[in-house]
C-alpha cells in the first residue's frame, strides 16, 4: 500500500473510502439507540426490542447482526434451554456510543428550539422559503 492508498482508506469525503460503508452502518435511524441503550450494560433482544419503540424484530435483528459484524457489539449466547442470547457493546462500541450519548442529550435538551425553528419557517410569508420546505 502506497502513501494515496493509506490516504483514501481514512478518508471518508473519498468515494472508495471503506469507511464510507462504516460510516452508513453507524447513522443510520436505529442504530444510535441501539448504542445508546446498551451503553449501561448487556441486554437481551426483546429487552433492547421494548427499549426501543417502534423498531421491528426483523430490523432490530439486522442492525445487530451488522454491530456485531463491525465489532461494536458482542452477542453471548448462553447454553441453556431455550438458549439466552445477550448484547454489549465492545470496547470499540464504547468509544462510539459516547459521541452518540452526547447526541442524543443534545437533542433532548434542544428538541423544544428545532420545533420553534420549524413552525417559525413553517409560517413565513416568504414564498421562496416554502419552496425550499417542498423540496
Amino acid at each position: 500500500m502506497d502513501e494515496s492508498d493509506a490516504r483514501w482508506i481514512s478518508d471518508t469525503f473519498h468515494s472508495d473510502c471503506p469507511g464510507r460503508e462504516v460510516m452508513e452502518h453507524v447513522t443510520g435511524r436505529w442504530v444510535p439507540l441501539i448504542l445508546a441503550a446498551l451503553a449501561p450494560g448487556p441486554m437481551r433482544f426483546f429487552e433492547l426490542r421494548r427499549r426501543i419503540e417502534g423498531i421491528s424484530e426483523k430490523m432490530l435483528s439486522a442492525k445487530l447482526r451488522i454491530l456485531v459484524r463491525d465489532g461494536l457489539v458482542a452477542r453471548t449466547v448462553e447454553p441453556t434451554t431455550p438458549p439466552q442470547v445477550s448484547y454489549e457493546l465492545t470496547e470499540l462500541g464504547q468509544g462510539l456510543s459516547r459521541p452518540f450519548a452526547q447526541l442524543v442529550r443534545w437533542i433532548s435538551a434542544h428538541t423544544p428550539e428545532v420545533i420553534a425553528a420549524q413552525q417559525r419557517f413553517d409560517h413565513s410569508a416568504n414564498p421562496a422559503d416554502q419552496a425550499i420546505s417542498n423540496l
